[in-house]
């Protein structure tokens, strides 16, 4: 994009600098995510164009997406025109982005590795502040056939009831199930405390005859498999 004065106005700009009118002649694949964010909130404020003041909330977040999805409206209206509504218009439209890659997940049935697993999974828990403990149910084909929140936690813990882990998968008539929880600090390093829970529901896996395939530590960027690396 043709570099502007900062403090003019998008409809003073050329057409082929326009976000929208770009959109439209070049497809939305060559847009910036700044431009794209400018669509969504319209205009700017008296020192800069929407554009600048979205490159700008870009910057502050890392140039990442994944971070503006995790403000909040409150967060979002400290940059100065970014009111009320253009807030919860941006926290709106990255929600619908996350809800997106959870539907593209759910076509994902059969497990073959655990990287399904991961791409399947990041979807529930990869970005969360707070731990959270699932378990993914499948039968004798290796079909995902459920999949439940066992629990949730802090910032660096989740209990785990192995009972309640069982019940729900004896209901629905699991033959093998796979663990998966999040680390929020991004460390894929299984704890201590991973490791001893992993062996204790794969030993009451072999009384009841459901083989635990994996269990999976998920970060915002990577993944962990104790399967893997030989820890099953």
């Amino acid at each position: 994009m043709k570099k502007q004065a900062e403090s003019l106005p998008i409809t003073t700009w050329s057409l082929a600098d326009r976000p929208r009118e770009k959109l439209l002649a070049k497809g939305k694949q060559t847009l910036t995510n700044a431009e794209l964010l400018a669509i969504l909130i319209g205009s700017g404020n008296r020192n800069e164009s929407a554009v600048n003041l979205c490159q700008r909330i870009m910057k502050s977040h890392q140039n990442l997406l994944q971070n503006i999805a995790k403000a909040s409206v409150e967060e979002l209206m400290q940059f100065k025109g970014i009111g009320e509504a253009k807030a919860i218009t941006i926290v709106a439209a990255l929600e619908l982005g996350r809800r997106r890659r959870s539907e593209d997940a759910h076509e994902l049935t059969k497990i073959k590795s655990s990287q399904d697993v991961y791409h399947l999974m990041y979807a529930y828990i990869g970005e969360l502040s707070h731990e959270e403990f699932w378990i993914m149910m499948l039968n004798n084909s290796n079909k995902v056939i459920h999949k439940y929140n066992l629990s949730k936690g802090g910032i660096t813990a989740t209990m785990v009831d192995i009972r309640l882990l069982f019940k729900k998968a004896l209901s629905q008539s699991a033959t093998s199930i796979i663990l998966t929880h999040n680390h929020p600090s991004g460390t894929l390093k299984p704890s201590q405390a991973d490791k001893q829970l992993t062996a204790k529901v794969k030993k009451a896996g072999e009384i009841l005859d459901i083989k635990v395939l994996d269990h999976l530590i998920i970060t915002e960027k990577s993944y962990f498999s104790f399967a893997d690396e030989g820890l099953l």
